[in-house]
């Protein structure tokens, strides 16, 4: 800790201390909202049932309290480090790389206060390759599925019927007419 002054490390724990009180009030205002996160879906939203006149509703709530939950996890662990740091700070040795042992930058501890790592040193976060359960059983769409392949089959959709109708004409198209007319003059025959 030698590398930093002392009032260089009383900005560093002033801004750690300032952290902790803002995670820590978080997590205070929103303990109603986040005992309602271990409840029912049904509970926490007040339906009287899961099944809603409006299905995307669910999926929105669902949506929602995931994202929730996320976020309260990245925040306590937030709060996990940043009381770690107070403690190295209280241990003596904060500042110094938990990996090289090198001193961390002044510069760098502004920015993240919390950091235990100089930039060189500092783990690859590993982003989950895990995909969704669902996706094991589910079947791809065939190939080129979408508008392209809609014209491509032969068949056509709502948006397609009309113009297909149409090329026969209607009660109001000259094609129509003339055919009424051919029609008219057949059976005058």
């Amino acid at each position: 800790m030698n590398h930093l002054t002392e009032s260089q490390l009383q900005e560093l724990k002033h801004m750690l201390v300032e952290r902790k009180q803002e995670l820590e009030r978080h997590f205070e205002v929103n303990d109603e909202e986040n005992s309602l996160l271990g409840e029912s879906e049904r509970m926490s939203t007040g339906e009287l049932s899961a099944v809603d006149n409006h299905p995307a509703d669910l999926g929105t709530e669902t949506f929602e309290r995931g994202r929730d939950l996320a976020i309260n996890e990245s925040l306590s662990e937030e709060l996990d480090q940043v009381n770690a740091a107070l403690q190295r700070m209280e241990d003596g040795t904060y500042g110094i790389c938990q990996k090289s042992g090198e001193e961390i930058p002044f510069e760098r501890l502004q920015a993240i206060p919390f950091t235990e790592y100089t930039i060189e040193n500092t783990p690859e976060r590993e982003i989950s390759n895990d995909r969704p359960v669902e996706e094991e059983v589910m079947t791809l769409p065939p190939k080129g599925a979408g508008e392209v392949r809609q014209q491509h089959v032969g068949r056509f959709d709502d948006a397609d019927a009309w113009e297909t109708v149409e090329e026969y004409g209607t009660s109001n198209t000259p094609a129509m007419a003339a055919k009424r007319d051919v029609k008219d003059y057949n059976e005058n025959m």
